[in-house]
């Protein structure tokens, strides 16, 4: 680990084998808390290229505990570290396309640069975590999507976790959790914290068999937070876009914003799917499930894909949809 550092301090880089072996010995507990906390904060410092990124995932993926389903699942995540603490948009927007007929597998995890992450939220709610694949199965059958909590099926990350928690900031760890969902989804909306990070996504998934949309803020949200314009990649290429675009009205900060605590997250969360939420949040939620709608179905058009999610979350279906994943 010494000479990894001296090289990454020295502002050389990791080939992706490199980054795939060093990861796999990081994880394993090899190295001690120092060292793994000083190779975690050079990528705080210099940029990460496309060879680390990919052999960072492939570690990941290889030591994963991976789950098959009959059904063409997608995910819809977002990295996090965008430091912007918006509610549960993301989340939400799983059980909206869920409810529209799009099976969902989300990956998810505790916040660690914000106060609420998607575990949090549904932990709060009772929820109960499993990596039981005859289990999500049946929530799959039962809800049309899952929740895989990703400590379950990510056991290496056990040795990293610690030091994330005190870190307390993004790492690059925030980079690789939409890339190591462990059913391995052929279909993925991602929203990313730079859009140089979203143009390495890109290319990473244009060199796949994925069905994908790449999602950035201009004014540095991992989503469509529609306080402006916003980039995203696909597989036919890359747009900007604005609010207007998707008939949707341009919100402010302080719409969109998640609260101190879990508990102010949870009354955001449930109210926005027994159809109390604000306009604000409403047209959020509207704008990143629409557009996880399209990913899916890219010949309906962007439009229709918002209309579709506006009727869904708007009937109540999302919220029946998040009932019969807590099994209720």
């Amino acid at each position: 680990m010494k000479t990894v550092l001296n090289d990454l301090i020295d502002h050389q880089s990791l080939s992706k084998e490199e980054a795939r072996q060093v990861l796999i010995e990081l994880t394993s507990g090899k190295y001690n808390p120092s060292q793994m906390a000083s190779f975690i904060t050079v990528y705080m410092m210099r940029n990460i290229t496309v060879d680390e990124l990919q052999g960072f995932r492939d570690a990941m993926l290889e030591q994963c505990v991976p789950v098959t389903f009959d059904q063409p699942v997608m995910d819809v995540c977002g990295t996090g570290g965008d430091g912007k603490n918006t509610f549960n948009i993301s989340t939400l927007s799983s059980f909206v396309v869920a409810a529209a007929g799009q099976p969902v597998a989300k990956h998810g995890n505790y916040g660690v640069s914000s106060a609420c992450g998607s575990s949090n939220v549904l932990e709060y709610f009772g929820y109960k975590f499993t990596n039981d694949i005859d289990e999500l199965r049946r929530s799959l059958d039962r809800a049309n999507i899952c929740f895989m909590h990703a400590p379950l099926f990510h056991p290496a990350l056990k040795n990293v976790a610690p030091i994330r928690k005190e870190l307390g900031v993004k790492t690059f760890f925030n980079m690789l959790g939409p890339m190591v969902n462990p059913a391995f989804p052929k279909i993925q909306l991602v929203g990313v914290f730079s859009l140089e990070l979203a143009r390495k996504y890109g290319y990473l998934y244009q060199n796949s068999d994925k069905q994908f949309v790449i999602l950035h803020a201009l004014d540095g949200y991992d989503e469509i937070s529609l306080t402006g314009a916003f980039k995203y990649f696909y597989n036919e290429g890359e747009q900007i876009a604005d609010p207007s675009d998707l008939s949707l009205p341009q919100l402010k900060y302080e719409d969109i914003g998640g609260g101190d605590t879990v508990e102010d997250s949870a009354k955001i969360f449930m109210s926005v799917l027994q159809g109390k939420g604000t306009n604000a949040q409403n047209s959020a939620v509207i704008a990143n499930a629409g557009m996880a709608l399209y990913c899916a179905d890219q010949k309906s058009g962007v439009l229709n894909a918002i209309a579709k999610a506006k009727e869904t979350l708007e009937s109540g279906k999302a919220l029946e949809s998040f009932k019969k994943l807590l099994n209720q």
